[in-house]
């Protein structure tokens, strides 16, 4: 649980400091469009550094569970926030990791279903 919830902080963390940095500095360099699109990552890596800390601390998953969700929160910001800190910071093609962001977020998908699946397993064992 220790390590989720480091890495859990970690996330929230980063999504301040990101956050931060488009507000103040990226200001001057992207044109709003690219702006929105940094900040849409940094919502959504902020918003998956908390479920994070949920579920390293709620005590109805498994630790298979957990392990699973986590994986696919963990993998799903990496990959869908990283993608679009990569597109806007270093000007690279969205075209040429095309699949990247998309993945990303199907990845948190998996996650929020893996809850989703779990919540109403364990309604219908206690019922």
């Amino acid at each position: 649980m220790f390590k989720n919830l480091v890495f859990a902080s970690l996330f929230g963390l980063s999504a301040v400091v990101l956050g931060a940095f488009g507000a103040h500095a990226l200001k001057e360099i992207l044109t709003p469009e690219q702006l929105v699109s940094f900040e849409t990552g940094v919502r959504y890596q902020m918003y998956h550094a908390i479920v994070l800390l949920f579920v390293a601390l709620f005590e109805g998953f498994s630790t298979k569970q957990k392990q699973l969700i986590n994986g696919l929160f963990y993998t799903g910001i990496i990959l869908f926030s990283g993608s679009i800190y990569l597109i806007q910071l270093l000007s690279i093609s969205a075209k040429s990791i095309w699949f990247v962001t998309p993945l990303g977020g199907l990845l948190m998908i998996g996650g929020w279903l893996s809850m989703i699946i779990v919540f109403l397993k364990n309604k219908k064992n206690n019922q």
